[in-house]
């Protein structure tokens, strides 16, 4: 059954529009008509549906992904086979694929990486948890909702530890480019190859490339088996390179111990938090401070501080690479500073020896000429106060929290953005889930700490579009009893938005419940004309959502349809016993 808009499958999915094409199926947002809920349908492509391991797989991945109830993998609903069809009943998930992020931006932000990590390895940690390892973690299977909200799919190819896997022996699963190195040599998955996976998504989505290529699948292969992957760019801080190159490390033992470390350690480095992330994943305490804006002009040492500490403070034991003061130069820091405390007390001794004197001669006025001696001494005091880096630059950074600003006007965002020092720039995003949503911050960057007077940008729901006036209804047959059906074609909505309901009104005839008016996800109303010769009267409108729940205005009422019942005339039969009998004859008056 090739699928098309309209069709239904199991007797309740209607299919609406097609959302992607994938390599063992296609996916369409359809209505689950008995419940009016917005699924997606992940339908088999026809081509495989003869092959049992195909068909198996597809069945695996409603089990796989039944097993695990988490707020970061897409929820399946239903499994069915129709017509030589199989069909996956899934979470109709808003937003975006990771992979198409990446292509659109090339690079996306370091604080955003590590959410996307944290996120992705927290729900990877449920599915590990539950002995299921997926196999094949990529871009393209990592959807990102429109608040920043990571749902992981396609469980087709995951595996629970114990079970026998569903391919022949040496067949290699996954995809090449995100391939663990102990899959590339046919040996089993474990949690650690999910972990490694993830290392190389984050890698590329920190520098706009894939850690390892090649001509073809098995040189990129062999690349993840010998090669070492080449430096990230040096504007990601040392820290997170190091949690990634960890993640990638060629032998299992090497990376996270779990997908639950993972996670910490990215939370840990996005509050800058080195000592935290270092506790959960030990590879990244080597690898000094976060330094997630570089620093403004040479020598300020105290904009590569660590975030969420003093400036110059030092993470990591002596001698950690991108410490802000060397072992070696904190000795002549040291000299330097008793010195000029000695300046400044023999000023001050000098300064009290003056006014003594002056006391004792009982003068109202000191000499100029003397007066005049001490003050370069006082002068040069000040510097005393600081013989180490001031703290003052960090006053120039500010911690920017994208929640506080989602979801806000525009123009509010805007206004608060501008009062802590920064440029704003707004640009328009995807159509508003809702009327009410239209004009407020869908999302916004950088954030975490950016250094006031940078340029942030906020991206804005626009107004979303309105629904077309419908097709006009048609009126089946009247029956001999008055009953007609007003049927209509299925209604198309704006791009991102299908069908809800339906809002139907009539007059001069009743529904079987006797209403005059109600609201359906079909595409039919049967009415029961009131009297016979009036004219039944029927119209309807559509009303659209969006994926993630928000609706359309309802569109204007489509054109009416009538129908008239006329019932058809029967000849009343004559009663014999009405009349004269002429077969009798006249009654006897005894």
């Amino acid at each position: 059954m090739r699928p098309t808009s309209g069709l239904t499958f199991g007797g309740r999915y209607q299919l609406s529009s097609r959302v992607a094409i994938g390599g063992m199926g296609e996916v369409w947002q359809a209505t689950d008509l008995v419940i009016g809920r917005t699924v997606a349908l992940k339908i088999l492509k026809d081509e495989y549906l003869g092959d049992p391991g195909f068909l198996e797989r597809f069945r695996a991945e409603a089990r796989h992904a039944a097993l695990v109830n988490h707020e970061g993998i897409a929820n399946v609903f239903d499994y069915g086979e129709e017509d030589g069809s199989a069909y996956l009943v899934m979470e109709l998930v808003p937003g975006e694929a990771l992979s198409t992020m990446i292509e659109r931006e090339h690079t996306l932000p370091v604080d955003k990486v590590l959410d996307i990590v944290a996120q992705t390895a927290n729900a990877l940690q449920a599915a590990h948890a539950v002995g299921l390892v997926h196999r094949d973690i990529k871009p393209g299977n990592l959807l990102i909702t429109p608040d920043g909200r990571v749902k992981i799919t396609d469980f087709g190819i995951a595996r629970i530890a114990d079970q026998v896997p569903l391919t022949a022996t040496g067949q290699v699963m996954g995809t090449v480019q995100y391939l663990s190195p102990e899959q590339a040599s046919g040996h089993p998955a474990s949690p650690s190859t999910d972990i490694y996976s993830l290392g190389i998504v984050a890698y590329e989505a920190l520098a706009g490339r894939r850690p390892f290529t090649g001509e073809s699948q098995v040189a990129i292969a062999m690349a993840h088996i010998n090669e070492q992957p080449p430096a990230l760019p040096g504007d990601v801080p040392e820290p997170v390179a190091a949690l990634v190159l960890s993640c990638i490390a060629k032998k299992p033992a090497e990376r996270p111990a779990t997908a639950a470390n993972l996670a910490r350690a990215a939370q840990a480095l996005r509050r800058g938090d080195v000592a935290a992330a270092t506790v959960a994943v030990p590879a990244v305490g080597g690898a000094g401070t976060v330094a997630f804006n570089p620093p403004q002009r040479p020598g300020d040492d105290a904009a590569t501080a660590l975030i969420g500490t003093s400036a110059g403070a030092v993470a990591g034991p002596p001698g950690t690479p991108g410490s802000p003061v060397a072992p070696e130069d904190e000795e002549p820091r040291k000299k330097r500073a008793w010195i000029w405390w000695l300046v400044g007390i023999v000023a001050l001794l000098v300064i009290g020896g003056v006014v003594a004197a002056f006391a004792i001669n009982g003068s109202s006025e000191p000499d100029p000429t003397r007066s005049a001696a001490p003050s370069p001494s006082a002068t040069r005091e000040t510097p005393s106060s600081s013989p180490t880096p001031t703290a003052t630059p960090t006053s120039t950074r500010v911690v920017v929290n994208k929640s506080d600003y989602v979801g806000r006007s525009t123009e509010d965002a805007r206004a608060a953005l501008q009062g802590l020092g920064f440029q704003v720039n707004v640009q328009d995003g995807s159509p508003a889930p809702s009327a009410d949503q239209a004009n407020t911050v869908a999302d916004l960057t950088p954030t975490g700490s950016v250094t006031k007077g940078a340029l942030i940008t906020i991206t804005q729901y626009t107004t979303p579009p309105t629904a077309n006036k419908p097709n006009s209804p048609s009126a089946g047959t009247v029956s001999d009893s008055g009953q007609v059906t007003f049927s209509w074609s299925a209604a198309t909505c704006p791009d991102g938005y299908s069908v809800s309901k339906y809002t139907w009104t009539v007059s001069n005839g009743k529904d079987a419940s006797g209403a005059t008016s109600g609201d359906t996800t079909s595409t039919a109303v049967t009415i029961q004309a009131d009297a016979a010769g009036k004219q039944v009267v029927f119209a309807y409108n559509v009303t659209c959502a969006s994926q993630s729940g928000g609706t359309l205005a309802a569109s204007e009422n489509s054109d009416s349809a009538t129908a008239t019942w006329e019932p058809t005339d029967v000849e009343t039969p004559t009663d014999p016993g009405q009349g004269t009998d002429p077969t009798g004859g006249p009654q006897d008056a005894n």
